[in-house]
Formats: structure tokens, C-alpha cells, sequence
């Protein structure tokens, strides 16, 4: 029997020799990773956010800044060697935690000296007043191309200094491994690794880069190697048990395969997409769940689906996204089924079947929610426009969708593990964001990942002229007005982007303008692979550039030459978004850095969004409007397209919450099973 003395030696040691990484794996949730307040908590968190906004964030950080750039003497003048000393002196001050606020201002200015001399940028005073702001743990907007991916070195080469993993989250793989490779040359100046992890990625290199001081990925990956670690951990829950395991069994269990280190400090760019818009969908592990029986199910679904009648058997409600049977709906599978036995016998199931059958028929479109690729069914990002060939939709939708297309169905899978990106990110101790678009959503930041929003104003001041919106009677009317839009702009020698909801709608508009013999490019999800060669072209004269969303995100337009003096890049939106950042995200494409440019979106009223959150209205203004093939821009119609779209935002916030809500009770009532 060990004395109380040795078993604290006995627990140091064994701690000693878990991976690095397994304290944090194996800790318990942070403060943020709490369930959303109720009732008077809610009410008291919500007036502390108020209370915050009230807080001059932007001219305090603008002031911070403006010290940190009065420091620039006392670095500019150093060899690359005493740099080099002074960088590796603030390292140790900042490891040991004796950092004090004058130290975090030095330290910025020692990166800003840095990068200066080793890619060339200056971060700029703005720059630096984000940078301080993402090392408060806000969310910072900053206008489109006013240098995000520089900005973020400077908080970044600080949390590397503290010795704790720090993760910079991007929206896909190719800007992870871009900026990785573009700015690690400034961390190894400081004395820091840097790596970075894409999809295709081996365990063992995604472990190298785990262990780096500043890791770039994307949401998708570091949020599923976390789910990895925690299906290796098994029954290791906590310190306690794998310090009992090593002791008992001589060994740390799954701990010796974790690949994080730890969920320390996040950075997440473009956070309005990943924190909010993506956040209603869980990142599931599964595996294969062979079953032929369920597979042939899914196919007479289709067939049963086929004699249903819209509005007779079956009703959709397009904004809940949902099919309800009537009662004669109801009787009349009941009598298809009959034949068919098996799996068919039982009531619910039956239903469950058709239901996501007619889903998938009346709500799930080719080219719009999905495409078709290598006899595979590819998901459509709906904010991105981007594939997402890694995804499958649950609970048999997929499968419905497969068997509509008259494709091989695969059978559904089996689920492990599943986490929404809500949990996930409040799982970090530390988290900041920076995006184009974030004053919108300030509200919701703050009740899910209390973030405090801070705007930070350009650089140069934004010329963009934003023009009202047009508004029109059919999508006939639209598409014509839009196309002699563009036909206008291509003689002036102004380059114009077009933005659309759907690849659908993108090849619609490239065969009208093909008629009208006007040269083009379409960068949508089918046509990705060309988007570095299209969007290098978008800012030449009289260049004309179609695409889905996926032109907003980690996109560089630079004007060609000679078209600053002409009105620079025209942008046109085809449809309003549910969510007016997004809108917001595309208008940004042009009048970057004090260059001029315009804006202009054009509706109609046959679009999906009044249809969708107001069909009564939106009924009204067809009946009135309908007969015209013509504008009909008034103050009335363009109220109707706002408070639509403040409705769609207040309705994919209630979804949000509510994944968040399942998630907390799928975790607090099922949780990781582990292994008996």
C-alpha cells in the first residue's frame, strides 16, 4: 500500500507520460460550454449584452493601435538578430503568464516589425486595432479585403508564445494551406511552428500539425478530429480515470492516438459563415450499416411517392421546409403499402418513408440543393454555393434523394459520434472571429458565443455606391432587366459580377447572355476547379462574371487597368438571402481599399423568398403585380423583400437554438457510450 506521498508521485508521473494534449482532451467544459440561460438568466444575460455594446470597443482598440505604431522606433532600426532576441525575450515573458498590457502593445508591435520584413505587409493601424481585438475575444468585421489573413498573425504569434495550441479556422482547405504556407515564415521568425491540416491528410501528419503553435484548418476537419479523439478516449472521460487506467491496466488507453491538443484559442475567419450559417448543421461520424431490405424501401418509396397529389394527399409548407399527409393522404398509402409487406406494415414507418420521399421531390432540387457527379449525389453548400462531397444529408433524406434520381442507392449509415459547430466552438476557452459581415448578427454572437461584436473602419474610406434595389413582376421581367444591365455596363468597359442563389440560376443566365453574344464566365459549384483562373479575370474591362455565393468567401477581385476611372466593378445580386450578410458579402467584392465600384440587387416577387416566409403577401402583391411583364419598384415592394428576409433571419435563429438545445440533451442523455 503506497503512502499518500507516493501516490502523488505515482499520479505526477503518470501524467507525465500521456501524449501531449490529454489534459485539455480530457478536461471538462469551459465556461462558454454551458446551456443557453432561460427565463430571468436569459433576460439578465441580454442586458450584459447591451450593456457591452454600449462599450466603445472601436475607438478604444483604434487607440491601443495607434501606441502600438509610436512603437515601430524602437524595432525598426534592429538587426534580424536582435529582433530575433527581443522575440524570444517576449516569448518567455508571455510563457511564464507574467505578461502585463504594455507587453501585449509591444508584442504586436515586434510582429507588425516582423512581418514587415518578412512578407513584405505593414499591417496597417486598422489591422492592429483588429488584431487587439481578436485578442480580446471579439468578433471583428473588417471590409472585404482589408487584409484579415495578416491581421490574424499578430494575436496568433502571441497565443503561440503562451505554449498553448492556437487554431485558425478558415471556410475550406485550400485557404487553410494558403495561409499557412503565406504567413509561416512570420512565425518561425518569432520562434513558432505553424502547420496546417487539410481533408486528405494522414493521422500521422494531422498529429505534426496539431502539435504545431499555430495550426491552420477548417471547421470541418479540426471538428471532426475532436469527435475522433473522443471516440479513441473510449471510457477515459476525465484525468481522474486515465490516471487510474495507466495505473491499474499500464497503459493510457486511446490516449496515445488523440491528435489535439488541447481546444485553447480559436481564431475562426469568415465567422458569420461557420459560427452562424453552418451552425444548424451537426458534423456526424458514422460508419456502413449494410441493409438491402431498407435500400429497396427507399426505391418504392419513390414509386408510392409518384401517386400521391399536392394539395389532395399531401400539403408542403415551404418555409418549415415539411410535408403533412391528409387523412385521405394518409388512407391512400396505407392501401399502396398493402402489396408491398415487410417493412411496410407498420404505420409510422410507412409514412416516414413517403414523407421523405415527397421531401425530396418537392423541396430538393438538381442544381440548386445538390448536383450529380460520378453517379453520386454532391451537396450544394446554400450559403457557399461550394460542393460538399463529403456530406450526406440524414435520417434517409439522401437515400430519398438517390432514388429520385434513379441512381445506385447506398445504404444509411450508422452514427458514432455527432456535435454541432455551436457546441463545438464554446468549447474553446478562448474564441474570436473576424468576417466582412458581422454588425447583423452582433446579437446572436452574443447570446451563443458571447462575443461582443467591434466594427473596424477601412483603411482607405469605402466610395462604394450602393443603389436601391429593383423590383419586378415576374422572373421573366428580372432576368431580361439583368441581362440589359449587364449589356450596359459591357459597353461602358466596366467589369460586372453577377451573383445568384443556385447553379440553376447561374446556367439560366449564361444561356440568355450567350443570346445576346455577350462573353462571359460562369464560376459556380459544377465549374469550381476554374474559379483562381475566373475570379483573376472578374476586374478586367468589360469582363462579365457569373456566379453562386461562392465568389463572396475567400475571393481576391483586383480592378484591371483603367477601370478605377470608369466606375470600377459592378456587381448585380439576382435574388435577396435569407440573411442580408450575405447580400452584404457580395456587394463587398467591389470598392475594396478606397477603389470605386457600385451595387445593385434585382427581385422579383416570384422569388423563393417572400414565397417562402410570406406567402399570403407575396400572393397579394402576384394578383395586383402579375399581369405586368414589367418593374413595378415601389416603396411597398421593397418593403416586402425586408421584412421577409428579417423574418428568415429571426426563423434560422430559432433553428440554431434549437440544434444547440438537442445537442446539450443528446449529450446529457445519450452521451459517448464507450466500450463495455
Amino acid at each position: 500500500m503506497m503512502s499518500p506521498g507516493q501516490e502523488g508521485q505515482e499520479s505526477q508521473g503518470v501524467l507525465a507520460e500521456l501524449p501531449s494534449g490529454t489534459w485539455a482532451a480530457l478536461a471538462g467544459a469551459t465556461g462558454r460550454d454551458k446551456q443557453l440561460p432561460r427565463g430571468l438568466d436569459a433576460a439578465f444575460d441580454y442586458v450584459v449584452g447591451l450593456a457591452k455594446r454600449l462599450v466603445p470597443r472601436q475607438r478604444i482598440l483604434l487607440k491601443r493601435a495607434a501606441a502600438v505604431a509610436a512603437m515601430d522606433k524602437d524595432f525598426r532600426d534592429l538587426s534580424d538578430s536582435k529582433l530575433r532576441e527581443q522575440a524570444q525575450d517576449m516569448r518567455a515573458i508571455f510563457r511564464r503568464g507574467r505578461d502585463k498590457p504594455q507587453d501585449m502593445l509591444r508584442a504586436f508591435a515586434l510582429v507588425r516589425e516582423v512581418c514587415s520584413r518578412t512578407v513584405g505587409l505593414r499591417p496597417f493601424v486598422v489591422q492592429v486595432a483588429g488584431g487587439l481585438g481578436l485578442a480580446d475575444g471579439c468578433c471583428v468585421e473588417m471590409a472585404t479585403g482589408e487584409g484579415k489573413t495578416l491581421t490574424a498573425t499578430l494575436p496568433a504569434t502571441v497565443f503561440g508564445w503562451r505554449g498553448r495550441s492556437c487554431h485558425i479556422v478558415t471556410v475550406n482547405d485550400y485557404l487553410s494551406q494558403r495561409d499557412a504556407e503565406m504567413m509561416s515564415v512570420v512565425y518561425r521568425f518569432c520562434g513558432l511552428s505553424c502547420g496546417f491540416v487539410t481533408g486528405l491528410m494522414p493521422h500521422h501528419q494531422r498529429r505534426a500539425a496539431y502539435l504545431a503553435d499555430i495550426t491552420y484548418t477548417t471547421n470541418k476537419e479540426v471538428c471532426a478530429d475532436y469527435l475522433r479523439d473522443q471516440l479513441a478516449l473510449g471510457r477515459l472521460r476525465n484525468v481522474p480515470t486515465t490516471i487510474l487506467n495507466r495505473m491499474v491496466e499500464g497503459s493510457t488507453g486511446g490516449a496515445g492516438r488523440l491528435l489535439l491538443r488541447g481546444l485553447e484559442m480559436a481564431i475562426v475567419d469568415e465567422a458569420d459563415s461557420i459560427l452562424i450559417d453552418e451552425a444548424v448543421t451537426p458534423l456526424i461520424i458514422s460508419g456502413s450499416m449494410p441493409n438491402t431490405e431498407q435500400v429497396e424501401a427507399f426505391q418504392q418509396a419513390v414509386q408510392v411517392a409518384k401517386q400521391l397529389t399536392l394539395g389532395e394527399h399531401f400539403r408542403v409548407n415551404q418555409r418549415y421546409r415539411e410535408v403533412d399527409f391528409t387523412p385521405a393522404g394518409q388512407q391512400k398509402i396505407e392501401e399502396l403499402a398493402k402489396p408491398l409487406g415487410g417493412i411496410w406494415a407498420g404505420a409510422r414507418r410507412r409514412e416516414e418513408l413517403v414523407n421523405q420521399a415527397l421531401v425530396a421531390r418537392e423541396l430538393y432540387h438538381k442544381e440548386k440543393q445538390y448536383v450529380i457527379q460520378e453517379d453520386k449525389i454532391v451537396i450544394v453548400d446554400e450559403f457557399t454555393g461550394r460542393l460538399m462531397p463529403d456530406r450526406t444529408w440524414r435520417d434517409g433524406l439522401h437515400q430519398a434523394v438517390e432514388a429520385k434520381e434513379e441512381i445506385t442507392v447506398n445504404p444509411p449509415k450508422d452514427t458514432f459520434a455527432r456535435i454541432s459547430f455551436q457546441r463545438f466552438f464554446r468549447l474553446y476557452r478562448k474564441l474570436a472571429g473576424m468576417t466582412g459581415t458581422a454588425f447583423e448578427a452582433r446579437q446572436e454572437l452574443w447570446q451563443i458565443y458571447h462575443m461582443p461584436v467591434v466594427v473596424i473602419p477601412t483603411n482607405r474610406p469605402c466610395v462604394r455606391q450602393g443603389l436601391l434595389d429593383r423590383v419586378f413582376a415576374t422572373d421573366a421581367s428580372k432576368w431580361q432587366a439583368v441581362v440589359e444591365e449587364i449589356q450596359a455596363m459591357h459597353k461602358l468597359g466596366r467589369p460586372v459580377l453577377v451573383g445568384t442563389r443556385s447553379v440553376r440560376a447561374s446556367e439560366h443566365l449564361s444561356e440568355l447572355l450567350t443570346q445576346r453574344g455577350l462573353p462571359h464566365q460562369v464560376l459556380n459549384a459544377v465549374r469550381h476547379k476554374e474559379e483562381a483562373q475566373i475570379v483573376a479575370q472578374a476586374g478586367q474591362p468589360a469582363a462579365i462574371t457569373v456566379a453562386t455565393n461562392m465568389a463572396g468567401r475567400g475571393t481576391d477581385i483586383k480592378l484591371g487597368k483603367g477601370v478605377a476611372e470608369i466606375g470600377g466593378l459592378h456587381v448585380i445580386a439576382t435574388e435577396r438571402h435569407e440573411a442580408g450578410r450575405i447580400d452584404r458579402q457580395l456587394f463587398g467584392r467591389c470598392a475594396r481599399q478606397g477603389d470605386p465600384g457600385s451595387a445593385q440587387a434585382f427581385v422579383s416577387i416570384g422569388d423563393e423568398l417572400p414565397g417562402r416566409y410570406a406567402p399570403v403577401i407575396a400572393g397579394h402583391f402576384r394578383r395586383r403585380y402579375g399581369h405586368k411583364d414589367a418593374e413595378i419598384t415601389r416603396r411597398s415592394t421593397r418593403w416586402l423583400f425586408d421584412m421577409t428576409q428579417n423574418r428568415a433571419t429571426r426563423f434560422a435563429l430559432r433553428q440554431r437554438k434549437s440544434v444547440l438545445q438537442t445537442d446539450n440533451w443528446l449529450d446529457e442523455f445519450l452521451g459517448f457510450a464507450g466500450k463495455d
